[in-house]
């Protein structure tokens, strides 16, 4: 059974940092690929990063570009996002999510369109 659960969110001020991390149980982390979404009230669901699982390549919306770093820690099956220099902005449920097995990625599109497994989410709020 696939599980995935969020933990590390909170309320920071704005220009601050968080780290998310995600943990894995049901499958390892080196078949598929492996990322982050968020959900801004009232805004659909968006993919922030992923990581792919076959070379460990990685890729990033726009918005966080220079800012959000993903990593993985196979040996852990853990999966984490370091946010800084955060705005008001990157306020939202933040969703651990996974493709399924050997699925490949090569964009951050191509991941928001395969992802099938889910974590519950955790809140991040970037507010002074």
């Amino acid at each position: 059974q696939l599980q995935l659960v969020e933990s590390g969110g909170g309320l920071v001020q704005p220009g601050g940092s968080l780290r998310l991390s995600c943990a894995v149980s049901g499958f390892t982390l080196d078949n598929r690929a492996i990322g982050w979404f968020r959900q801004a009230p009232g805004k659909e669901r968006e993919a922030v990063s992923c990581i792919s699982g076959r070379d460990g390549a990685t890729y990033y919306a726009e918005s966080v570009k220079g800012r959000f770093t993903i990593s993985r820690d196979n040996a852990k099956n853990t999966v984490d996002l370091q946010m800084n220099s955060l705005k008001p902005e990157d306020t939202g449920v933040y969703y651990c999510a996974a493709t399924g097995r050997f699925i490949t990625v090569q964009s951050i599109f191509m991941f928001s369109r395969r992802a099938t497994s889910w974590g519950q989410g955790t809140q991040v709020t970037v507010s002074s």
